[in-house]
């Protein structure tokens, strides 16, 4: 069995970082939505040969990021509001069944979650500010005691991630997203399942409304791949 596979030339670990590094550009917003992405472009600014590059090409159209640009290469996919706003319906609901049953079991999320969040709002770190937000959801997530719904909700994460990149790029929006977050975890420590669905539902609602928003106005200046990486690690 084994004598009939296709020997991998590049270790899924490489190009996993070339993938990680042109969706963090894309969903961080310096690869704006049009940008023009070639491979050999990305392989000079990453410093890594072609080959894992094409394949990280390859799993970011598969996976919606990236269109083929008329001529040659490759172009970041414009958001596409309508889908987003399924996908957020999706999230919200799952994120209100978990802060349900997380208030019904009494959780108390860490502290330092809120802390770091707001932490990394003030630093203007759009990428640490969704890492934050995606640890603070994660964190009720596994305080559900239902581990289906943190699955159910990764399969769509980083299409979220992207979305909550375009939002966070507001500055007037990102402090009010952390006073949220601190809510719920209020009314999930006192055990107040009603109030901790609300709010979980509110805050899903408003983040759907805020992108719908935002995507209604112009969209940022297309750039180059070669602007907004640098070599990986």
């Amino acid at each position: 069995m084994a004598s009939q596979l296709i020997k991998i030339e590049s270790t899924p670990d490489l190009v996993d970082q070339v993938y990680r590094s042109l969706l963090d550009a894309i969903s961080g917003g310096s690869l704006a939505p049009g940008s023009r992405i070639t491979q050999e472009e990305v392989a000079e600014q990453l410093a890594v040969s072609r080959q894992p590059v094409l394949l990280a090409l390859r799993l970011l159209k598969k996976d919606g990021f990236v269109l083929d640009a008329p001529g040659r290469g490759l172009l970041v996919a414009p958001l596409d509001g309508v889908w987003l706003g399924q996908v957020y319906q999706i999230r919200c609901a799952l994120d209100t069944l978990a802060a349900r049953l997380a208030a019904q079991a009494h959780a108390v999320l860490d502290p330092e979650l809120i802390r770091l969040g707001r932490l990394a709002t003030r630093s203007q770190d759009v990428q640490a500010m969704m890492a934050a937000d995606a640890a603070f959801h994660n964190a009720i997530y596994a305080a559900s005691g239902n581990p289906l719904i943190a699955q159910s909700a990764q399969l769509h994460w980083q299409h979220i991630r992207r979305a909550m990149g375009a939002v966070l790029q507001v500055a007037n929006m990102r402090e009010s997203i952390w006073d949220e977050h601190a809510a719920i975890a209020q009314a999930i420590a006192a055990g107040d399942a009603e109030r901790a669905e609300s709010l979980s539902r509110q805050h899903g609602e408003d983040a759907s409304r805020n992108l719908a928003r935002l995507l209604a106005s112009a969209q940022p200046a297309p750039t180059s791949a070669s602007q907004t990486l640098s070599p990986t690690p």
